[in-house]
């Protein structure tokens, strides 16, 4: 089932949108302003944003701008017009589609699925291997040597990086920055290290002389295991 997060701070738009959403069969996520959402998105996998531009707490705009710097999650902007300088603003901030109010739930359905569908068939079934390591990017599943590996959303979040940044020191600086910026003020170093630990605890034969995570003593980490993307 894909997930959605809805940031509309109208409380019966939202609420008509997320029932919608519900009846479509889609996972969903309501937030009425871009603190809530980063919560969501830190905590939860999403698949598509549906994103208002004019929110209680801040701009659409500048909280796509950032999140586009680590992320290319789907997102579709809810304008309160259809002026064009709106649209190419947000197309330029890297938005995937827009849709103007007032609207036509079944025309936000269209979009949606629409996405989401073109989304899958440009990953096809895309996976990383390494050792008896496999993970599928698209459902974003770890096996290892043959069997499913339950992980925390930010293991997998970790282990994607890792593997994707095979053979490369990767700094605590650099995790920080590239996996947990969209609510950096609840990440520490010591976080990092927690989650490095569980990791190793489940996709490492014995965790305590790792064969893929490795330290680099006063650096950070690297995957010290090729890895071949197809």
């Amino acid at each position: 089932m894909k997930n959605i997060l809805l940031v509309e701070d109208d409380r019966s738009l939202n609420r008509g949108i997320s029932f919608k959403l519900d009846k479509e069969g889609y996972g969903v996520f309501s937030a009425r302003s871009i603190e809530e959402a980063k919560k969501i998105l830190y905590g939860e996998s999403v698949d598509l944003m549906i994103l208002d531009v004019g929110l209680p707490d801040g701009n659409g705009f500048d909280f796509c701008s950032e999140i586009r710097k680590n992320s290319d999650l789907l997102i579709i902007f809810l304008t309160a017009c259809d002026e064009e300088v709106d649209i190419v603003t947000g197309l330029d901030l890297g938005a995937d589609d827009y849709i103007a109010k007032p609207f036509s739930l079944m025309v936000l359905m269209s979009k949606i699925n629409a996405l989401l569908r073109r989304n899958c068939d440009k990953g096809g079934n895309s996976k990383i291997i390494s050792g008896d390591i496999v993970f599928y990017v698209n459902d974003m599943k770890v096996l290892k040597k043959g069997k499913e590996l339950f992980l925390s959303r930010n293991e997998v979040k970790l282990l994607k990086y890792l593997m994707g940044n095979s053979g490369q020191i990767i700094s605590k600086d650099q995790l920080l920055d590239k996996l947990y910026s969209i609510d950096g003020t609840f990440i520490d170093e010591n976080t990092i290290a927690v989650n490095i630990r569980r990791l190793r605890e489940k996709v490492e034969d014995d965790p305590s002389n790792p064969q893929y995570i490795k330290n680099v003593r006063g650096i950070g980490y690297i995957w010290a295991e090729s890895c071949a993307k197809i």
